[in-house]
This record gives structure tokens, C-alpha cells and sequence, in this order.
């Protein structure tokens, strides 16, 4: 069996599939107008999608994956998306390590249908849909799901807005909470966001399962604006119950560049080799 085909039987390879579009949601900011404070708390979430105003983007980024033991792998890829956050094409493919690149994922978003995946692996030179029930698995063996990385409907949760005054990373913070609409579509009870006064971020996030544990806690920093749009450079995310953490680094990453909609078709994953 060659290395290719062995990497891509792993399960993190294997199951690799949900919408990658929101990695830019997670890079590029969470909206929050300056000095919201204790305003409605749907109205801050909300912002997520109206600050990112491009028609299309392309990133080059670094997954940095350490195991409990300190061990560290780091694999690279390239993002595509075309559209607005929730009504567009998101097309993710990898360039490193020689064992997984070429492997590809198509998300395509559109509001009022679930999301449609397709995944092409170089292995077996098909393409194939990606089940719902991937959801839950890690993205790429990381310590992000699936579902962390989804492109998250604003009516998929409820959201309260909570009493604190915290300072995360010399920002002052609105805590927010978040409570699944549909239980049986997520993997979390509840999650906490940390959103920035000053500026459109999540700063810091923790997520709980179904029986109320802490499992994964994410913290953004390295925050810059490109072309008006705010959004951190590095996001760490670490799962607390296993003691591994992921880093997410976003190495370039260009606006507006007139991407061709033909290369965002299932037709079109075997083409791009």
C-alpha cells in the first residue's frame, strides 16, 4: 500500500468533510459593533456576517496539531470561497504533507438547505458526498470538528448576552451565550463566545457537551483588518479532556480576486489535481 493510500485510510483523512468555509469566520472576525455592552445579543452574533463584504476570498494556511505528548505535526493548505457567509462555495485543499496533498473538500451553503459537501482523494481518484453524521469528527485530525468549522446559520442558536466585564488580551469583552435551537444537530449543549467592544472578534470561545463538560476552548489573537474587515491571524484550539491542541495560522490570505465560479462544481474536483 503507498503512503498515499495509507494516510487517506486514517479516519481523519477518511472522514474529512463539513463546510470549511467558516475557517475564514474563525481567521477573519466575528462582528461586534464598538461599544455594544449589554445590547441584544443576536444583534453582536449578527455581525459575524455582515462585516465580511467580500465577493470572494483565497487564504494559504498552517494546522499545527500537537498530541498530549508535545509531538507536533503541521499540515498546510489553500481556501477558496466565492458568495456571502451563508449563501456560497467554499472549495479547501491540501499542499502538505506529501501524504494527504491533493486531497479537496467542496462546501456549498444556501439558506434553507443543509449544507452539500463533496470530497475528492487522490487515492482513489473519485469524488464522493460527505455524510451529515461526519459532523462531529475532527477536521483533518485537529482538535477543530467539523462542526467548528461549519458555517453556522444565525437561527441555529439562541443567544444570551451574560453578566461580566471581562478584559481578554487588553480588550474589553460582551460574554455570550449560545444554546443549539435543534439539540440533535449539534454536538454542544451551550457555548460561551467572548466578543471584543472595540473590535469585530471573538477573542475567546468554550465549548460544552451534552452533559455540561468543557471540551474545547479557542482563543483568537493576532488581529488585523484586510480591506475594512477585521479577523485574527492565529486561532489556537485546544480539547481539554484529551490534552491536545490545534494552532491555525493563516499565512497570506487576498480579497476580491475574481475567482472563477466553474472551479466551486463536484464536476470540477478531479480537474484541479
Amino acid at each position: 500500500m503507498s503512503r498515499i493510500a495509507a494516510a487517506l485510510k486514517r479516519p481523519q483523512i477518511r472522514k474529512f468533510g463539513r463546510h470549511a468555509a467558516a475557517i475564514l469566520l474563525v481567521l477573519a472576525g466575528y462582528g461586534a459593533a464598538p461599544g455594544f455592552g449589554q445590547a441584544d445579543a443576536k444583534a453582536i452574533i449578527s455581525r459575524v456576517y455582515e462585516q465580511d463584504t467580500s465577493r470572494d476570498a483565497t487564504l494559504r494556511a498552517t494546522l499545527e496539531v500537537t498530541d498530549k505528548e508535545g509531538h507536533s505535526v503541521k499540515k498546510r493548505f489553500t481556501l477558496n470561497r466565492i458568495g456571502s457567509f451563508g449563501n456560497g462555495k467554499t472549495l479547501v485543499r491540501f499542499t502538505e504533507p506529501p501524504e494527504i496533498r491533493g486531497v479537496t473538500l467542496l462546501s456549498i451553503n444556501e439558506p434553507g438547505l443543509n449544507d452539500r459537501q463533496w470530497i475528492y482523494t487522490p487515492a482513489t481518484d473519485r469524488v464522493r458526498s460527505v455524510a451529515p453524521r461526519e459532523r462531529s469528527e475532527r477536521f483533518a485530525g485537529s482538535d477543530f470538528t467539523f462542526e467548528d468549522i461549519a458555517e453556522r446559520s444565525l437561527d441555529d442558536f439562541t443567544y444570551q448576552v451574560l453578566p461580566a466585564d471581562d478584559n481578554i488580551d487588553n480588550h474589553r469583552t460582551t460574554k455570550i451565550m449560545a444554546t443549539p435551537v435543534a439539540p440533535e444537530r449539534s454536538q454542544y449543549k451551550y457555548i460561551y463566545y467572548w466578543v471584543a467592544q472595540d473590535v469585530p472578534c471573538i477573542l475567546h470561545a468554550e465549548m460544552y457537551d451534552q452533559e455540561g463538560r468543557k471540551v474545547r476552548e479557542m482563543h483568537a489573537t493576532g488581529l488585523r483588518k484586510e480591506k475594512e474587515i477585521w479577523g485574527a491571524r492565529r486561532t489556537e484550539m485546544r480539547s481539554v479532556l484529551e490534552g491536545t491542541k490545534s494552532v491555525l495560522t493563516v499565512d497570506e490570505i487576498h480579497l476580491n480576486t475574481g475567482l472563477d465560479p466553474k472551479m466551486f462544481a463536484p464536476e470540477a474536483l478531479e480537474k484541479e489535481k
